[in-house]
């Protein structure tokens, strides 16, 4: 297991905007220490009566309890004071956990009204007079993505062709050219952007 030291100066910090990197970041951390079993699937606390347990039981009871802590403490280490505040009761990794993710991610109600708002953000995106290709991709794939970890099922070919229609007017003849040589519905995000950039 990875030193308390190198951990925790990888510990990512979770915000009041940055929830779902956060969470990516931190399930890929907590991955990376072998315990995210416990957040994922919950920890059962050990048995208080002890003496009917075998020696191994006893082993792997010890174990978990030390690998729940360990959780916590990493979660403790990555909020502020305030989010604290709404994790301190949790006595198990996937208790607080959850507790982060409801605070963060709220209701269905708001889950909904933040994935319409992502949604009307996508479809009314545009090119920048000026952008580069790669500037406006990133803007485009940091909406796609926002809109996938809240559960929208976007395909690449939906992406290309919103691309498509609203890039600058000084690539409409790329674009025409792109749509007639190619088959939209097997052409990749990635590849789009090549192709626009082998033009800019």
């Amino acid at each position: 297991m990875a030193s308390m030291n190198f951990v925790q100066s990888q510990i990512p910090k979770l915000t009041k905007d940055n929830y779902d990197n956060w969470c990516i970041q931190m399930k890929a951390l907590l991955r990376s220490l072998d315990v995210w079993d416990l957040v994922e699937d919950g920890y059962m606390k050990p048995i208080e009566d002890e003496v009917m347990l075998t020696q191994e039981q006893k082993k792997q009871n010890k174990e978990l309890k030390k690998k729940n802590k360990k959780v916590l403490y990493t979660l403790y280490q990555s909020v502020d004071e305030d989010t604290f505040e709404i994790i301190t009761g949790a006595t198990t990794s996937k208790e607080a956990w959850d507790l982060l993710q409801m605070a963060h991610k709220g209701a269905k109600k708001a889950k909904k009204i933040q994935l319409q708002s992502l949604r009307s953000e996508f479809e009314s995106l545009k090119m920048i007079i000026g952008e580069s290709i790669s500037d406006y991709f990133s803007r485009m794939i940091s909406i796609v993505n926002q809109l996938k970890r809240n559960g929208e099922k976007i395909i690449d070919v939906r992406v290309v062709e919103k691309i498509l229609r609203s890039l600058d007017a000084k690539f409409d003849f790329i674009v025409v050219t792109i749509e007639e040589s190619k088959e939209l519905k097997e052409m990749t995000i990635e590849q789009l952007m090549g192709s626009l950039q082998a033009h800019e």
